[in-house]
């Protein structure tokens, strides 16, 4: 079996996703571009490509079970295995003036779509993707989630957090919890599992609203992605260290 090491980074066709596929890719990594979208999909990859990554496409929609077998069916063909998984891919749900969601109010419908994508789309995935794992010699896997999903955070008046978001930002406290859970399943094992945010970034899913830039936010899950075999696992990490849950 081939010594690269092999990462699939769903939702990879644009924005923190591409820039977490470029930077793995410029250590070295194979890395599989998961996107539901063929076209985008395709042309991330030719830009990977051409950027010198070596990069292969990943047909992939985290809320369908038959779309998340087959990825899982295509890395398997592709490479054996699979040393890094990055559950990127995320919604925030329809937003109200301000780009808040406002609990009284919330469409259930929303809340849903939401959490179907942010939290059981990254079990199915992680699942899914779990036998070829277990055949690397350091797996890791990093959910990417927010700073929002601290409660910590949120409960505290003198913390400025944005907006109420009442489906998204608990949808990454679900995801923070999910996290440490298969941590604690883990236990024993050589699979680190830790969650990251990757902080306010100018891209499309901001409204390219944010202080910070694609390669900014993709750091500390590259970090988390390569951690050594002693590292750290079921945490919460932004690049200033632990984020409180």
């Amino acid at each position: 079996m081939s010594e690269t090491k092999i990462a699939l980074v769903t939702g990879a066709n644009k924005g923190i996703g591409y820039e977490i596929a470029t930077g793995l890719g410029a250590l070295g990594y194979r890395v599989g571009v998961g996107a539901r979208d063929d076209a985008r999909r395709e042309t991330a990859v030719e830009k990977l490509r051409a950027a010198g990554v070596d990069a292969f496409g990943v047909p992939l929609d985290v809320t369908a079970d038959r779309s998340v077998t087959d990825a899982a069916e295509l890395v398997e063909r592709q490479a054996g295995r699979l040393d890094v998984l990055v559950n990127n891919a995320g919604i925030s749900g329809e937003t109200g003036p301000g780009w808040g969601q406002d609990p009284t109010t919330l469409d259930l419908d929303v809340l849903r779509t939401v959490v179907e994508t942010n939290v059981v789309g990254v079990i199915r995935v992680t699942n899914a993707m779990l036998p070829l794992l277990r055949r690397s010699t350091s797996p890791r896997i990093v959910n990417v989630s927010s700073s929002v999903g601290s409660l910590a955070r949120q409960a505290d008046p003198d913390i400025e957090i944005g907006p109420v978001m009442a489906a998204y930002a608990p949808s990454k406290s679900f995801l923070n919890a999910v996290t440490v859970q298969y941590a604690r399943q883990f236990t024993g094992t050589n699979i680190l599992i830790n969650a990251a945010c990757p902080g306010l970034v100018a891209t499309d899913f901001t409204g390219f609203h944010g202080p910070r830039t694609p390669e900014q936010g993709a750091a500390t899950v590259i970090r988390l992605a390569t951690l050594p075999d002693d590292g750290p696992t079921g945490s919460f990490f932004e690049d200033d260290g632990v984020v409180p849950w």
